[in-house]
């Protein structure tokens, strides 16, 4: 890591609070949220996002992980596509399926609903300029609300970010 991040054994107010929840919630701190440590507050709202999408978004912890996992590829952030991958076989993804899924998201082993909003999310982050209603209507049409079709895209694009951060970074992984 380029930046001088908070270790746990010296942190304080916030930061500590931060790794406190995470240690009770994962049992470590990853990398990637040891590098948010530079800034309190962007590791606050880290944190609280990364809540949110696992409390409440009603998108699935899978479907969230083929989302960073997708992104990551494309940014070529190999912190990200490794935990990510972990994330995947314990939802009994085989590595040997990776490849193939990213070379083509649609064989991703999701039910056809949660499919639909992937493929979407990944024209959103790669080719924004490209959306238009009728690439919409089908993604409702499976149920996903407009709440939620814009959550799961903010959390493709904020991937990008938390990818490019990363790379530039160096954060490797834990």
């Amino acid at each position: 890591m380029l930046l001088q991040q908070v270790d746990p054994d010296e942190a304080t107010g916030k930061v500590a609070d931060v790794y406190r929840s995470m240690m009770k919630a994962m049992g470590m701190i990853p990398n990637a949220f040891k590098m948010y440590s530079v800034s309190e507050e962007l590791l606050v709202k880290q944190y609280e996002g990364l809540a949110y999408f696992m409390a409440n978004s009603g998108l699935s912890g899978k479907l969230l992980a083929f989302i960073r996992l997708l992104v990551s590829y494309t940014e070529q952030c190999d912190y990200c596509v490794g935990v990510n991958t972990g994330i995947l076989m314990q939802y009994g993804v085989l590595p040997g399926q990776i490849p193939g899924i990213r070379q083509d998201p649609s064989t991703a082993p999701l039910p056809e609903n949660e499919l639909k909003l992937l493929l979407f999310v990944l024209q959103a982050v790669n080719s924004p300029a490209s959306i238009e209603e009728g690439d919409i209507t089908p993604v409702r049409n499976v149920g996903w609300t407009d709440k939620q079709i814009f959550d799961a895209t903010f959390h493709g694009a904020m991937q990008v970010a938390s990818d490019k951060l990363l790379v530039a970074f160096k954060v490797i992984a834990d």
